[in-house]
């Protein structure tokens, strides 16, 4: 099932099950317990990210290419670093460049997010996978100048930035996305393919960083894993090619869809 999030014209936030015409039909209950999908068609007046996280925890080299072209040995165990949820930002609204803490180096991730869908702690990987409760796409925007060079040696200041965690633009529940480390992914930006591999090239696959992220935590429904980035990201282009207003960016993962955002400058 396809599941999105979206408000009404009087501003009532809903999910809703995509259905093969266009349409979606909206649910009711709790996605992360019992929930029907109704007959009433959904009047989407505008598509949000399809959750609220709870948290969003990001792993950073994640893929072997990246993790090369980066210039680093492969981690020996998951690279965590954690997004506020004020990053959080929804398909076709804008990513906004810093200004007020300026930064000139912002960057583009595809990312594959999973979304834990009831508490686990002390998972098994053989189990890891039972707790999930789909996939959705992400863009993991990164402030390299922040991150690398001005943050204190902490990833997070880079990373945590308003509009930095699009997200979007449906919720694939697991039963049409049974292995999640064999999908297409990719970033366009303004046309141009940037980003082109596949989930398959993560060190960590997915059950492996439940596993690790659940040891000694309990994961909250609703918590969002940002899975890591393949190869091609800006920093890495030569010269570097950095977000500019006016851009248009797009994820694409195989059996999910496409998550576009405008880029604009912060208001200030």
């Amino acid at each position: 099932m396809k599941i999105i999030r979206y408000s009404d014209s009087s501003g009532v936030i809903r999910h809703a099950a995509q259905q093969p015409n266009g349409t979606a039909l909206v649910i009711a209950g709790d996605i992360y317990g019992s929930y029907r999908v109704t007959e009433e068609v959904a009047a989407v007046a505008q598509l949000l990210a399809p959750i609220q996280p709870t948290s969003i925890l990001c792993i950073g080299l994640n893929y072997r290419k990246h993790a090369a072209e980066s210039g680093v040995a492969a981690p020996q165990r998951p690279v965590l670093f954690v997004k506020g949820n004020n990053a959080l930002q929804h398909p076709g609204a804008p990513i906004q460049l810093p200004r007020h803490m300026r930064s000139d180096e912002v960057d583009y991730e595809c990312e594959l997010a999973v979304v834990i869908g009831r508490p686990c702690k002390n998972v098994s990987r053989e189990r890891a996978l039972d707790y999930v409760l789909g996939y959705t796409c992400c863009n993991d925007v990164s402030a390299r100048d922040w991150q690398i060079r001005l943050g204190g040696g902490q990833w997070c200041r880079g990373k945590f930035f308003d509009t930095f965690a699009p997200l979007g633009p449906c919720l694939v529940t697991t039963d049409e996305i049974q292995n999640p480390n064999a999908l297409g992914i990719k970033t366009v930006l303004n046309g141009q393919t940037m980003q082109d591999w596949n989930t398959n090239d993560m060190i960590f696959d997915v059950p492996a960083l439940i596993e690790f992220l659940s040891g000694s935590t309990t994961l909250l429904p609703g918590t969002v894993i940002l899975t890591g980035t393949p190869h091609g990201v800006g920093m890495a282009q030569k010269p570097p090619r950095w977000l500019q207003p006016g851009d248009v960016v797009t994820i694409e993962i195989e059996g999910i869809g496409a998550l576009t955002n405008p880029v604009v400058e912060e208001p200030v």
